[in-house]
């Protein structure tokens, strides 16, 4: 197969929401670099008829290409499970199957099929052991082109947490925010065991209305020097992503995570927030966000101030309810 073509059949084995986010967005890349308006179809497998099933795998009056992503198929029942088989052993020309399995006792059958029926499988096992968190890490670092010191991998975990998404996010900061090489000094420097110091737990505060929380997070950000872009940064993404997941409605997130680009557990953390804000409160919070991203790139004499005026706002805003 080459490198940049997508294999018709593939099997996503385990529960590491992360990792399997990621080798889902690896094949629907894969597919678009075939054919750029390859279409992405996400399904809740359970939530589909082996007809619907049939109906979204057939090929298509203008042969477009497909990439339909089959979600929890572990937890399907007998009827589906067959349906599953038959139209991977036949998948029509331009489709792309990918069947998302936990792994497990549960349904293994079907996994064990779809593996003799020649799918390509991704393991994302769930990583549990120390020395996988931190082969994980010093892959992040890698993959976002910078270099780590051995030294510096554990004082890195034990500053952030075993969480992947906040060790994936924490890695990708550091990479950026040191240029490239991170040794234990820098990890100290921008972390010294407090992972609520990152702008993104600044706007999660914010978010949430937790006022306090959001200016004690903001300064300790400011004094272990994190960048006052990136906080401004992280505030701006909070509120454009309420912003789109409040416009689409209350969809299914794995329905909702291609139109909106972004990935299914985001777009269910920000339907549960977005509950909390009235409209003309996110658009006033929005603004700030808006603003105060001017404002640390050089519009305001003082960054730090401008910040903390921004988080005022917005929580203000989420207050006027």
């Amino acid at each position: 197969m080459d490198a940049m073509t997508a294999a018709p059949l593939q099997l996503v084995l385990g529960e590491e929401e992360l990792l399997v986010e990621r080798a889902v967005d690896e094949v629907v890349a894969q597919a678009r670099a075939d054919d750029p308006s390859a279409d992405v179809r996400r399904y809740r497998a359970t939530e589909l008829s082996p007809y619907e099933l049939a109906d979204s795998l057939s090929p298509s009056l203008f042969a477009e290409a497909r990439v339909i992503v089959l979600q929890a198929a572990h937890e399907v029942n007998k009827d589906l499970a067959t349906a599953i088989l038959a139209q991977a052993a036949d998948p029509a020309d331009g489709i792309v199957l990918v069947v998302v399995h936990a792994g497990g006792a549960r349904n293994k059958a079907l996994a064990d099929a779809l593996r003799k029926q020649g799918a390509v499988v991704t393991i994302c096992n769930k990583i549990t052991r120390a020395e996988e968190r931190s082969d994980f890490v010093r892959a992040e670092v890698r993959r976002a082109g910078g270099k780590i010191a051995p030294a510096a991998v554990p004082v890195l975990i034990e500053a952030v947490g075993s969480d992947l998404r906040e060790l994936a996010a924490a890695t990708g900061q550091l990479v950026a925010d040191t240029g490239g090489t991170i040794d234990e000094k820098a990890v100290r420097r921008y972390h010294r065991g407090r992972a609520e110091t990152t702008g993104f737990a600044v706007a999660d505060k914010v978010v949430a209305g937790d006022r306090a929380g959001a200016l004690e997070a903001l300064r300790w950000a400011q004094v272990l020097g994190v960048p006052a872009v990136l906080v401004a940064d992280a505030l701006a993404d909070a509120m454009r992503t309420l912003a789109k997941v409040g416009a689409a409605g209350r969809g299914d997130p794995n329905q909702l995570a291609g139109p909106l680009g972004m990935p299914p557990w985001k777009i269910r953390k920000a339907q549960q927030q977005v509950r909390s804000w009235r409209p003309d409160s996110l658009a006033v919070a929005f603004a700030a966000a808006a603003e105060v991203n001017a404002d640390v790139k050089g519009a305001a004499a003082d960054p730090e101030y401008a910040l903390e005026r921004a988080v005022e706002r917005m929580c203000t805003a989420r207050e006027s309810r």
